[in-house]
This record gives C-alpha cells, sequence and structure tokens, in this order.
C-alpha cells in the first residue's frame, strides 16, 4: 500500500475489531488477577518497583510519591491516581486479609475516609510481600520489556504465598467481572498439602482442611453458599456483622464488634439512623460510633422494654450488617478468562510452585557447578603451588600467564583466569582448608539440586516444605465464624412477640388490639366500646394470643383456614378492622365459627368438635399440620348441621357440652374414639327438637378438682358452678340443667369452665365489652338464674363471652397445661 492511499473500511468491522480489542486489554491487563500469584498488572508493578528500590519490611518507609514515579515512569503508564489507589488497597487489613504494603501515615479508614496525598504517606513491603517476590532474581518466572523497552518487568510473581486464594480479588472488566473471596492462610496451606498427598481430592475433601472464606474485618459466615461457590466456583455467602446485647441500668443495647467484609461503617450507621427517624425501626433509642484504636464498637442503645433479639433481627434486615458475599471466581488463565472452582484454583497455583521451584532449582544448579568448577582450579594451583607461582612469575604479561596456566596443568580459561585473580591470603593452609570444606558442601548442594530435578517426589517434597514454612511465619486464626444462618430474616424474627386481642364481628370484620388497650372493670359495669359497629353488625368471637402464635378458623361448614396473628390488621380498640374475606379465601356464605391459638402443630394432644345437632369428634392435633391457603377439611357435617366450636385437649379431659336451652352433659373423653380428618363423628348429647348446642368445654385431669363451670345468658346473667355438681354420665345422653333459663336471663350464650384465677370477656350485640375477674361472678347451684354481670341496654344482648388467662398469666406466654395460648 502506497503512502497516503486511502483504504475503505466498514465502520462496523472497524468498531467491532476496536471494542474486542479494548475489552481484552481491560481483561487481561488491568482487572482481572494472574491465577498464578493472584495479582493484577498494576500490583504486580507495584511491589516490583518497591522491591527495586530497596524497599524491603526491615528497611525505612519511603515516601509514596517516590513509589508512585517508579511505577508510571517505568512500567505503568497510567494515572498516578490509579497508581497510588491501588497501593493504598494493599495496605488497608480491612480489603486485604493478609496486606502487602505496610503504610506510614493516613491510609484511609474502614469508615471510608479517602487515604491523604501520597505526597504525605510512606511505604514499604510487608514480609509476606517479600515473600511474593522471593527468588524472582534466580530466573524463575519470565521478563518482558516495558512498554518503551527501557527496561524489564516480570509477567507474574514467583508467590511463595498463595496469594489469590488467601486475599481474594475484585474487579469489572468489559462483560464480566469477578469477585473472589478471602481466606485464611493456615487453612489455605493445609488443603494445598492434603492436595500434594492426595492429587485426587475433591471439593469435599479440600472444605475439611478450607472451612470457607476468612474475611479481615470478621464476622459470621453461614454454611450454604461455602460448598456451591468450592465447587462451581459461583456462589452466595451470607456474612453478618458479630454483634453481642449488653444490659445496664435495666436497659439493654446492641454492640457490633465486627461488621461484614466490604461494609462502609459510616454508611451503616446513617442506614440505621435513616431507619429509626422513618420509625422502620422503632426501639433505638440512641447510637454510637466508640471504635478506636483497640477496635470496633457500634453501640445501639434501645428504649426500656423492648426486646434486643427483635431489634438485632430488624438490623440484619434492614441493614448492611447482614450482607451476601457474592463469589465469582473470574481470573486469567494462560491469557484468557476462566470461572474456576475452589479445585482448579490450587492445582494451578501448584504447578505454578512447580515451575518456579524447578527453575530456581535448574538456577542455583548452574551456578553450583559454575563454583564448583572455580573451586577445582584452586585446589589443582594449591596441589602445584610452587610450579604455578613460577610459571606466573616467568610471564610477561596476564594473557601470557593464563595460556600457561591453561597448557601447563588443564585448567579451563574460567579457571586459569581465576587462579590469577587470587589474593595471595587464600595460599595459606587455612584458606586452603576452607577451600576444600566450600568444594565439599557444593558437591553436596549440587547432589541435592539434581535430585530435585530428576525426582518428582523429592519436587513436591520442596514445595510442600516451603508451603508449611509460609504458614509457620504467617499463619494465623480464623477471623469469620461459620454458623448456620438462615436464609433470610423471617417476618416472624421482626415482629415482636406480645399479647393481643382478636375480635371478629358477625359481619366478618377482625383485628388485633393489644391487651394493654383494655382496662379491668368491676362485675356489673357498663363496659367500654369495643369497636365502632354497623347498626346491622355485631361483635361474635374474642381471642386473646400471641403475636407469633398460628391463627386457627373453624368455619360453620367444617373447614379450618390458618393464619399468623400478626398478619391480621392491627387497629385501635375503637376501630373496625378488615373484612375477613380479604385474608381468609371463604365460600359465599361461609361464616367463621372457633378461632384458637395454637403455638405448633407438632404437639401430642387433639381437637374436640362440637355441632350444633350434638355431634361430637376427636381427631390428634398433627393431622391438621398440612393447612395450606385454600383451607383444610376439618371435620365432615351431616346436612342441616353445622360446627358450633372446637377445643384443645390432651387425652384425658372431661367434655361438657352445654345447649341453649340451658342443658348441658358431662362425659370422659374417653368415650369420644379418635378418628381421621375427614370424619362426621359420634353423638355427644341428645337434645330437644327445638334445642341446641352452644358451647363445648374440656377440662383437663388436672383441674377437675377445682374447675367450675360459667354460663353467660343472653340477657347479662351469669354464675359459677362447681363441677361436681355435673354427674359423669356416658356419652350420648340428654344430660343435665345447668342453668334456669326465664324471661329475664334470655337463652344460655356460653358455658365456660374456670379455675377462679381468670378474666371473663363480654362482649354484646351493640358493640359493648366489658372485662372482669371470673372471682367476681358469685357462685350458685344449676338450678338458679345468677346473677347480673352486665347490664344490658335497650335491644342489646350478649353474644359472646369468653374466658381468659390474667395478664400475670398472659405475661408468662403460654397456658402450660394445653400447650396453647388461649
Amino acid at each position: 500500500m502506497n503512502e497516503g492511499q486511502v483504504v475503505p473500511v466498514q465502520i462496523t468491522d472497524e468498531i467491532k475489531t476496536s471494542f474486542i480489542n479494548y475489552a481484552m486489554s481491560v481483561i487481561v491487563d488491568r482487572a482481572l488477577p494472574d491465577v498464578r500469584d493472584g495479582l493484577k498488572p498494576v500490583q504486580r508493578r507495584i511491589l516490583y518497583a518497591m522491591q527495586r528500590m530497596g524497599l524491603a519490611s526491615d528497611r525505612k518507609h519511603s515516601k509514596s510519591a517516590g513509589v508512585v514515579g517508579e511505577v508510571i515512569g517505568k512500567y505503568h503508564p497510567h494515572g498516578d491516581a490509579a497508581v497510588y489507589d491501588a497501593m493504598v488497597r494493599l495496605a488497608q487489613p480491612w480489603n486485604l486479609r493478609y496486606p502487602l504494603v505496610h503504610g506510614q501515615g493516613n491510609f484511609g479508614s474502614i469508615d471510608g475516609d479517602p487515604a491523604a496525598a501520597y505526597r504525605y504517606t510512606e511505604a514499604r513491603l510487608t514480609q509476606v510481600a517479600e515473600a511474593m517476590l522471593a527468588d524472582i532474581d534466580k530466573e524463575t518466572v519470565d521478563f518482558r520489556e516495558n512498554f518503551d523497552g527501557t527496561t524489564q518487568e516480570p509477567n507474574v510473581l514467583p508467590a511463595a504465598v498463595p496469594n489469590l486464594v488467601v486475599n481474594g480479588a475484585s474487579g469489572i472488566a468489559v462483560g464480566m467481572a469477578t469477585n473472589l473471596a478471602p481466606h485464611n492462610l493456615t487453612e489455605v496451606v493445609d488443603g494445598l498439602v492434603a492436595m500434594i498427598d492426595d492429587p485426587a481430592i475433591d471439593a469435599a475433601g479440600l472444605m475439611q482442611h478450607i472451612k470457607g472464606p476468612d474475611f479481615p474485618t470478621g464476622g459470621i459466615m453461614g454454611r450454604e453458599g461455602i460448598r456451591q461457590a468450592f465447587e462451581t466456583g459461583r456462589g452466595s455467602i451470607r456474612v453478618r456483622g458479630r454483634a453481642r446485647i449488653e444490659e445496664r441500668n435495666n436497659r439493654h443495647s446492641i454492640v457490633v464488634t465486627e461488621i461484614p467484609y466490604q461494609v462502609n461503617k459510616t454508611s451503616l450507621i446513617q442506614t440505621v439512623a435513616g431507619l429509626v427517624r422513618a420509625k422502620k425501626i422503632e426501639d433505638i433509642a440512641q447510637l454510637r460510633d466508640e471504635s478506636d484504636r483497640q477496635g470496633m464498637r457500634i453501640v445501639f442503645e434501645l428504649k426500656r422494654g423492648s426486646v434486643p433479639e427483635l431489634v438485632l433481627n430488624q438490623l440484619y434486615k434492614f441493614t448492611q450488617l447482614q450482607s451476601t458475599f457474592a463469589v465469582n471466581n473470574v481470573v486469567i488463565v494462560e491469557g484468557s478468562p476462566r470461572v474456576l472452582p475452589m479445585r482448579e484454583m490450587l492445582r494451578h497455583y501448584l504447578e505454578h510452585r512447580s515451575g518456579v521451584v524447578r527453575r530456581r532449582s535448574e538456577f542455583e544448579l548452574r551456578k553450583a557447578r559454575e563454583r564448583a568448577h572455580i573451586l577445582e582450579g584452586y585446589l589443582i594451583a594449591l596441589d602445584n603451588l610452587d610450579a604455578v607461582i613460577a610459571l606466573i612469575r616467568s610471564s610477561k604479561d596476564g594473557p601470557e600467564a593464563r595460556e600457561g596456566l591453561m597448557r601447563e596443568f588443564g585448567l579451563s580459561e574460567a579457571q586459569a583466569q581465576a587462579v590469577l585473580d587470587m589474593r595471595l591470603q587464600r595460599l595459606t593452609g587455612l584458606e586452603r582448608d576452607r577451600i576444600q570444606e566450600e568444594y565439599r558442601e557444593l558437591q553436596e548442594e549440587i547432589a541435592r539440586l539434581e535430585l530435585i530435578l530428576t525426582e518428582e517426589a523429592e519436587l513436591w517434597r520442596v514445595i510442600r516444605e516451603e508451603l508449611l514454612d509460609v504458614r509457620q511465619r504467617f499463619g494465623d486464626v480464623r477471623r469469620t465464624a461459620i454458623a448456620d444462618l438462615s436464609d433470610d430474616i423471617s417476618k416472624e424474627d421482626l415482629i415482636a412477640e406480645e399479647n393481643v386481642v382478636v375480635t371478629l364481628t358477625r359481619g366478618g370484620y377482625i383485628k388485633r388490639t393489644p391487651i394493654t388497650s383494655y382496662r379491668a372493670q368491676a362485675r356489673g359495669g357498663r363496659g367500654v366500646s369495643a369497636q365502632r359497629a354497623k347498626e346491622d353488625d355485631v361483635n361474635s368471637l374474642l381471642l386473646v394470643g400471641s403475636t407469633h402464635d398460628y391463627l386457627l378458623f373453624f368455619t360453620d361448614r367444617g373447614r379450618v383456614y390458618r393464619e399468623k396473628i400478626y398478619d391480621l390488621p392491627e387497629a385501635e380498640r375503637g376501630a373496625r378492622g378488615n373484612h375477613i374475606r380479604n385474608i381468609l379465601p371463604l365460600d359465599e356464605g361461609e361464616t367463621v365459627q372457633t378461632v384458637l391459638a395454637l403455638k405448633s402443630f407438632d404437639i401430642d394432644g387433639y381437637f374436640v368438635f362440637a355441632t350444633r345437632q350434638g355431634l361430637i369428634k376427636r381427631t390428634a392435633i398433627r393431622e391438621y399440620g398440612n393447612i395450606n391457603a385454600s383451607g383444610l377439611i376439618a371435620i365432615n357435617l351431616l346436612e342441616g348441621d353445622a360446627l358450633v366450636a372446637v377445643r384443645i385437649t390432651d387425652g384425658a379431659a372431661d367434655i361438657v357440652l352445654g345447649t341453649r336451652g340451658g342443658q348441658a352433659i358431662r362425659f370422659s373423653e374417653d368415650d369420644v374414639r379418635e378418628t381421621g380428618r375427614a370424619t362426621q363423628g359420634v353423638i355427644g348429647i341428645r337434645l330437644k327438637k327445638v334445642d341446641e348446642v352452644v358451647s363445648l368445654a374440656a377440662i383437663s385431669d388436672d383441674d377437675k378438682e377445682t374447675a367450675e363451670l360459667l354460663s353467660v345468658t343472653e340477657y347479662g346473667f351469669g354464675k359459677r358452678t362447681g363441677l361436681e355438681e355435673y354427674p359423669l354420665q356416658g356419652r350420648g345422653g340428654q344430660g343435665v340443667i345447668t342453668h334456669k333459663l326465664t324471661d329475664r336471663t334470655g337463652a344460655m350464650v356460653s358455658l365456660n369452665h374456670v379455675l377462679g384465677e381468670e378474666e371473663l370477656f363480654v362482649l354484646s350485640q351493640n358493640g359493648i365489652l366489658i372485662r372482669t375477674k371470673v372471682d367476681q361472678v358469685s357462685s350458685y347451684g344449676r338450678s338458679s338464674q345468677g346473677v347480673t354481670i352486665q347490664r344490658m341496654g335497650e335491644g342489646d344482648a350478649v353474644v359472646a363471652a369468653m374466658v381468659m388467662p390474667d395478664e400475670e398469666d398472659l405475661e408468662r406466654g403460654m397456658d402450660e397445661r394445653k400447650g396453647t395460648k388461649a
């Protein structure tokens, strides 16, 4: 092509070619580490330049500006900021598990503060970096010309330390990125030694030695993603900061002493402060950063009465106190990027060290042989000392003497020249002994080096010993603990466990309200408004449970649905709540009849069911453990029948059924055989034509001696009656009278068993709730009318009466007799 000739080129082809060249340059020469020494080109050039400048670990520090100038002047023709930033990172102990540069001055902080300008800071190599550069002058690695051809630079460092694995790396190239986790040097060396001893070792075998990443900032790491990262080179590892709960003056504090790797401490504190201001985390009263030279200490002081475990879970969920380290082992292997699992990275490192030790041995063998050759010349000259001196004295110049020595004594040119250069001091007898001793030692060294080069086992023995020496010199204890962490913080972990009142109206509106919103009243009071119901709506169900309990909704059609109490809408005492159909997939016309709170389905116990037509059924609780979103059949009902109530029993209870007509029957739970989930049950009480079952009570064996039955009627009358007044009958009878009913009392609404220390909640159809101690309700016989519990306004009537543990029992948590909170 003639000079100045224009050649037409497709612009798309030119852009494609140029971009590919640019991308490969970034991938290979800038962003990704080499699998052999774990360094990017700029890092390698910094370390090599510092060695050439004599900045050893036992020498004084030198200005960082001088290092930067040396690097960009001879090896790295890029901006000084890029070089200095890379050098600063090599010196930061919160970024590198084993720093390669020892900085003096302001090299930044874990708070994200930048380092001082390079004219203010000083640096030198660390001992680990010196091990990375060891034997580089023994032809152990290939060199290439620098960018302007004025000097040489190494393609790779000898790397006596497995830097890629122990320090990790991160970088963003074109179309790919790398993120290698740091590991503990002691564990990595153990893994390498195990691989030397057993080249076929697999990932599981390596994990017996290398437990997982070991981050410079410590923390706690989950186990879930470690195996995947080891086996594939990619994985997601969950890391948490290390925190503890302290108590002082009846106030709790959360103290964080370690944070996840590459998390900015200042950013973490600012995030928490923002969440506190936004009231997403409400229980933190004050936060302080008390970190100093002795270590990190972030203090979150909590409000009185808060649950520290709950706040800690909120910090894990909403802040960087729990983060995910995405392992992506993309490295340069023979000039190309590859994703490598742990075993392959270690194998490539061992192959590199094998080449380094072999080349070093060849270099040392050549030097040893050259020195032995010279010593052999010395010994010949000393054996013929007088003749050698005479020959030298008779020669007119050096070349003639050299030729004479070569001719008369059979010396090589190098030996003859060495004899001529020998000082007279070496002619003494003592010096002769030293030469002979040196020659003997050299013969042993030559034999050792020849053995390394000829015997593969000896070569790997040397590599093994050098790795163990590295472990001895630089190994330390693990900083990051490994624990079983869940994949995520569950919703339950973020919600305080507290007792709440759950109310459900006949119109289907449900809510939960803190139990403290209701104040206790004396018997006979007017009560307080539980909620503002619509004119055609009334309260029908009331339950007290923990926010962490399961809430079981049993409907009149014999189905059961399950929700967590904390998923119910929270509302104030006077609010109406949300409609149940927004929560449960109820069929048209299906209504909830009974609601129970249950801590767990994995308990020994039974659900006992009672229907309106007097049927009774008993089924193990475990059969209901797999309730899905669409509900589950709890009991098969006869046509025209409906579910009235469900109770939880321990298998040895007495069952009492109460009817609207004031009758009750008591029989043993043993009379009701256990049946499967989708069954109808058996006859519990034989009813009169106009009667129906309204209540079901279950009295445990421990309570039978002290239990009473508390009945409440439609117009607010109630009484307590001793259980001993109810004869134990067989199942299927008509029962006995339990409450004398008149026009004044109205029909019986409920019949509950009590022990005397509970509280009674009575709801009226006009939305009036009264809460009173059970022991304020007088005791009467079965045939009495009772006393007024709640005065009914005109047109009002009781629709629900529930007995609950008192507040002290609620604070203790659960009713241990039944394993539930109810």
